[in-house]
């Protein structure tokens, strides 16, 4: 057992069942050529695995009280970048060399953000696999018309697909969270060419979820009520269907047709 008490406050659930991480290589793909970016390295104990699989790691870990018990777990391991601070604020596209995979047990309170900005700020990124919540982990690629279905479905199924899931106990970590877990993979697909001005409408669409489509957009001012209507009426949606219908590729067409 490991002397440090998980933090509450930064969603720590520290990863200590080892039978689990032969599950995350699989999913992940690891070859000797890759760079793989972990946030929230935690004990070490993927961290370890990870660095004699993989040609080089980058581990980004805001508590910095575990640095002696993760410096003594990667001891002998110099392919390994401990870099301690808030991954969020941390500028990932600077990090050398360039990563191209994602794999970690992310921290809970952050996993959406930490995905939705892995996904559109480090192009060098083509692979994830990701243990998150399992709610969240259903939401990053639920279809539309479904509760789990919002603005990160959209966001995730326009930059990537799918490889893989796998449902994980609740006693592979400390403390045993009181949420069901999940990994999950995917890779990089092409985005639109107009993914930010995608995101601009998703992101207004899916504000204010028991509107309709077109009053969201209005609120939120991302066009127009009649520039919406009329532009719903282009793709041959109705006028009062709400956000969550919509599937990614029409919130595509949708925005070429707003003309933002």
């Amino acid at each position: 057992m490991s002397p440090v008490t998980p933090k509450k406050a930064l969603g720590q659930h520290f990863l200590v069942d080892r039978n689990l991480l032969g599950v995350i290589g699989r999913l992940a793909n690891l070859g000797p050529d890759d760079v793989v970016l972990e946030i929230g390295p935690g004990l070490g104990v993927l961290t370890t695995f990870l660095a004699d699989r993989v040609g080089h790691v980058h581990a980004i870990e805001l508590d910095r009280e575990l640095e002696p018990l993760l410096r003594t777990a990667l001891d002998g391991r110099s392919n390994v970048e401990l870099v301690f601070g808030d991954a969020l604020a941390f500028d990932l596209r600077t990090l050398d060399p360039q990563p191209t995979k994602l794999v970690a047990n992310l921290p809970y309170n952050v996993a959406t953000p930490l995905v939705a900005e892995t996904l559109t700020g480090v192009p060098s990124l083509t692979g994830w696999c990701v243990m998150v919540q399992r709610e969240v982990a259903d939401r990053f690629f639920a279809e539309p018309g479904t509760k789990a279905y919002g603005a990160v479905s959209v966001l995730v199924r326009l930059h990537a697909r799918r490889t893989g899931f796998h449902p994980v106990s609740r006693t592979v970590f400390r403390p045993p969270p009181n949420v069901d877990s999940a990994l999950v993979a995917f890779e990089r697909i092409p985005p639109p060419a107009n993914a930010d001005a995608v995101l601009r409408v998703v992101t207004g669409a899916f504000a204010h979820r028991r509107k309709t489509l077109a009053n969201a957009l209005a609120l939120a001012g991302a066009a127009s009520r009649g520039a919406a209507v009329a532009a719903l009426e282009t793709i041959g949606r109705r006028a009062d269907i709400r956000a969550e219908a919509l599937a990614p590729e029409e919130f595509v067409a949708l925005t070429a047709a707003l003309g933002v």
